[in-house]
């Protein structure tokens, strides 16, 4: 476009310079028929750059429209697209079936483990332990936060049966599929200290003063945490703050006055009984308001 851009542009200038040529007497005189010939050629040609300009810029255009509705494909668009796809799969899937004389359901049930039924039947099982419908404080919401937090944490086993292994005198790899290595003398409960082929006195009296604590003993404060689970403590601790910045009370429509639904559906329906009948009902309410009606 460029290009056509400054081929019209020299073009004028020549037709410029010709006219005041002309204007100024400095040019031969030519003939009538001569000059006729060469103005409908130039007037030709000025026509054909138009042309090329006009194509142009509608091309360019058209280009422009196009990268914009490409541009309008987010990530929520892609979404709706792989739901409508996986929701064309399932239905396929369904008549597929059906013609066979196959339970949908059935076949669907055997692409899953023993184990993952087990874990799907406890989860429901769970939710439906914690679901409650009844009006609740902030103590009792903290402690649903605090039960639901318990999920994520994932015990030690191979620490616990170590430690388990010494304080019982037990040779390590009895409870647990690996030992460890051998060690000197301890004098604190270290897991990865306490290994030894057969464990000593001070060694199992330590580990089990230290597995199974009452309310005479004096440790206190000697568990150190490994760095793996710091990193889980602190990514937890990260999660909760970005979702704590990103909640928000006000809802969309306060500023509509008074709340008159109770969810989306009801509202467009309130709105629509709203456009036929307000101008009725109206003065009638404004009276219920005011206390004069009768």
């Amino acid at each position: 476009m460029s290009n056509v851009a400054e081929a019209a542009e020299e073009f004028v200038e020549k037709m410029t310079d010709t006219e005041d040529v002309e204007q100024n007497g400095s040019a031969e005189p030519e003939s009538g028929s001569d000059t006729k010939s060469a103005m409908d050629a130039r007037k030709a040609k000025m026509d054909e750059l138009r042309r090329k300009m006009r194509a142009s810029a509608l091309e360019n255009r058209r280009q422009v429209v196009e990268e914009s509705t490409k541009a309008k494909v987010t990530a929520r668009e892609a979404a709706r697209v792989e739901r409508q796809r996986k929701l064309a799969e399932t239905l396929r899937l369904k008549a597929d079936a059906e013609e066979r004389g196959d339970d949908v359901e059935r076949q669907k049930n055997w692409e899953y483990t023993i184990e993952e039924n087990d874990e799907w039947e406890s989860k429901q099982a769970r939710k439906a332990r914690r679901a409650d419908f009844e009006f609740n404080n902030d103590a009792d919401a903290a402690r649903r936060r605090y039960k639901k937090d318990l999920d994520f944490i994932k015990p030690d086993l191979a620490a616990y049966n170590k430690q388990k292994e010494i304080a019982l005198g037990l040779a390590p790899g009895t409870l647990s599929k690996s030992g460890g290595s051998s060690s000197s003398a301890i004098t604190a409960f270290d897991p990865q200290a306490g290994s030894s082929a057969t464990p000593t006195s001070v060694q199992q009296r330590l580990a089990a003063e230290s597995l199974y604590r009452d309310a005479n003993s004096l440790l206190y404060a000697d568990n150190k945490p490994t760095e793996e689970a710091i990193d889980r403590v602190v990514g937890k601790i990260n999660v909760d703050v970005d979702k704590k910045k990103k909640f928000s009370r006000k809802r969309n429509n306060e500023e509509e006055g008074d709340i008159t639904y109770i969810n989306e559906r009801n509202k467009v329906f309130n709105k629509k009984i709203a456009r036929y009948y307000d101008k009725y009902t109206t003065e009638i309410r404004a009276s219920f308001e005011r206390g004069t009606a009768l």
